[in-house]
């Protein structure tokens, strides 16, 4: 069976996207950052909780700081993006729920009264945007540099020092540079991966 997606839209998002290590110095404007929103911020989250924010770093002042918490290869790295975004969780997400939920407006205060609840909940639903973000980063014609090797309780207290956000993955973002890919490694066969019960 096929898929609705057509080939070259399958590899784009998918088959020959891969991790970017090197970027070049190409812009990403606030239009292209903008029309990746516009487009994942369409995902399926519980009660559409929507918990993800985006903190854009460009600035060079910005950049150091970011860089500061770095581990290993991940500074240099993110010196040569273009942008690099912080993806972190809104750990106040409940407070947009009358508006993000309004069918139920209750549900705020009934399931997501308690701090410990909403950083389990807001973890994972805002985990499951940044991997719509990714796509859509693919989806804009950029690639994509995940990465999680940094100290992101540093990260925390240099971006977000009120406590109300808590950091996840930090993304460099832009076109693929010289010598930007490593070799594909191999993945589970469908077997391995899938099971029917």
């Amino acid at each position: 069976m096929s898929l609705a997606l057509d080939t070259a839209a399958q590899d784009l998002l998918f088959r020959e996207a891969q991790t970017a290590n090197t970027f070049t110095d190409e812009p990403v404007t606030d239009e292209q950052i903008q029309a990746i929103y516009d487009l994942v911020k369409f995902g399926p989250t519980a009660f559409n909780q929507s918990p993800l924010r985006i903190t854009l770093v460009r600035s060079e002042e910005a950049r150091q700081r970011l860089v500061s918490h770095a581990l290993g290869a991940n500074g240099p790295k993110t010196l040569s993006a273009p942008l690099t975004a912080i993806l972190s969780v809104d750990l106040d997400f409940h407070e947009k729920l009358p508006q993000l939920f309004p069918h139920a407006p209750g549900i705020k205060d009934s399931f997501f009264s308690e701090a410990a609840v909403r950083e389990v909940a807001g973890t994972q639903n805002a985990t499951l945007q940044a991997g719509y973000f990714i796509v859509g980063v693919r989806a804009a014609g950029l690639a994509a540099g995940p990465m999680t090797g940094f100290d992101f309780t540093g990260v925390d207290k240099e971006f977000f020092g009120d406590g109300k956000q808590k950091s996840l993955l930090v993304v460099n973002i832009g076109k693929p540079g010289a010598d930007a890919f490593f070799p594909r490694s191999p993945r589970l066969d469908f077997d391995e991966a899938v099971t029917s019960i």
